[in-house]
């Protein structure tokens, strides 16, 4: 069995998008890679609408195993995925990089989280297949 990739989802604050990534993830491509996620700052608990809205979704409990967390907690990725963070996105080396551009939906109604979630369980069965399928010319 090859290593798998470790593969880090990444915004400022690890509170809302990159713990839904990490979430689902794990939930859905934990056989193809290992999920991280991390910020440059934390927050005292995960985003409640996140952790609500993941659990109505998916039934997947994201406080039972997730917290925000600072990207030197984490195992050195070999993949970056940044949320989109219209700021200075963090710096993390990595043999492959690429950045979802999604809004933070924080602060707003439960469509945009849905939304969200959805967007995110797109790009992570799409990464996945992407990998399985070695189209990622960097990790070669």
């Amino acid at each position: 069995m090859l290593e798998k990739y470790k593969v880090a989802f990444i915004c400022v604050h690890n509170s809302c998008r990159s713990q839904i990534a990490e979430a689902l993830a794990k939930h859905t491509a934990s056989d193809v890679f290992e999920a991280y996620s991390a910020g440059t700052e934390t927050k005292p608990q995960i985003n409640q609408d996140a952790v609500r809205i993941i659990k109505q979704l998916y039934n997947i409990d994201m406080e039972e195993e997730q917290f925000s967390k600072l990207i030197a907690d984490i195992p050195q990725p070999d993949i970056v995925i940044t949320m989109g963070c219209n700021v200075e996105c963090p710096y993390l080396p990595c043999k492959y990089r690429e950045d979802w551009g999604l809004d933070d939906p924080t602060g707003k109604s439960d469509e945009e989280f849905v939304k969200t979630a959805k967007t995110i369980e797109e790009n992570i069965l799409e990464l996945k297949k992407r990998i399985l399928e070695r189209s990622i010319k960097a990790l070669r």
